[in-house]
């Protein structure tokens, strides 16, 4: 095998890989999902976001990251005992991983702490579901 079918061999490996990433993130979001930049690893220097679509499921929040090969959520965080520590506006290192106009929630869990970015349509709906908690369970606010 020469070099040029080589170099086409890698060219289509590649056009192949990015073509489904694309498929993969318009099919999340049609299936109702929506864009949020998250990240579990903080640090001072506005590294570790990681772009993906979120999807609610019952009691849990499913978040799919954008570039991943695997077909199920990279993280599932549980409605049960979430509470919102902080909001905040981006600042400036971290506004280029982040959808536009988002607002910084760090959040708790019993499973550990994430940071979660999102759009002013899209907070509203996450606010709206962590706030529909069914009847018994406390509302998790913290400002």
């Amino acid at each position: 095998m020469g070099i040029t079918e080589s170099a086409g061999l890698i060219l289509l490996g590649v056009a192949i890989v990015i073509t489904y990433f694309a498929w993969r993130r318009i099919r999340l979001l049609r299936e109702g999902g929506v864009h949020v930049a998250l990240r579990s690893q903080f640090d001072d220097r506005g590294r570790g976001w990681h772009l993906g679509v979120g999807h609610y499921r019952g009691d849990s929040f499913a978040w799919f990251r954008v570039l991943s090969l695997g077909s199920g959520p990279n993280e599932l965080i549980s409605r049960d005992g979430l509470e919102i520590d902080a909001r905040r506006e981006p600042t400036g290192p971290e506004a280029y991983a982040m959808p536009v106009g988002a607002i910084v929630l760090r959040c708790r869990s019993a499973s550990g702490e994430v940071e979660i970015a999102m759009g002013p349509d899209a907070l509203t709906g996450f606010l709206s579901w962590l706030e529909s908690s069914p009847p018994g369970r406390s509302i998790p606010w913290a400002s």
